[in-house]
């Protein structure tokens, strides 16, 4: 059987590209970095991610219902950092550029956005795989150059 050391070290010669959920819960705005955005279907539109199950994000999420995914672009590495560290929900917007969109908040600059609608959750291993139901999906500029994560680095394409 394989460990889990020997498997993340596997995994990480997979590139990934880099993204960070949001929502907000009655006012209370909440994002998570992950690398697990993954496409499930074109008919209908489904992504699916993976959080921890110990993440701030994991039980609001399910409350919320209503997600927005930011497909980071390259040079916002920075974003990726903050978002992943878990910051206070108070400081996590601090400083943050967001578009005017509807829905829960949009990180600016990005390189793509969806507004996605939260429709099943599994749980697997010590995370939840969680499926949505995409509701609108924009790219930015086809210039604008994706973020990736490569051997634990942020890489552009």
């Amino acid at each position: 059987m394989v460990t889990g050391d020997e498997f993340r070290t596997v995994m990480r010669r997979a590139p990934a590209s880099v993204c960070v959920i949001t929502i907000d819960v009655e006012g209370q705005r909440l994002g998570l970095t992950v690398a697990t955005l993954v496409s499930l279907s074109l008919d209908p539109p489904l992504v699916g991610f993976a959080i921890r199950r110990d993440a701030a994000l994991h039980q609001l999420l399910q409350e919320a219902g209503e997600l927005a995914v930011s497909v980071l672009a390259a040079g916002q590495e920075d974003l990726a950092q903050h978002f992943a560290r878990g910051v206070p929900p108070i400081a996590m917007w601090e400083g943050i550029a967001l578009r005017t969109a509807p829905g829960p908040p949009q990180l600016d600059g990005a390189a793509a956005w969806l507004r996605a609608r939260l429709t099943q959750w599994i749980e697997t291993g010590d995370h939840s795989f969680f499926v949505a139901r995409v509701e609108d999906a924009e790219p930015a500029p086809t210039s604008t150059r994706p973020l990736v994560l490569h051997s634990r680095a942020y890489e552009s394409l």
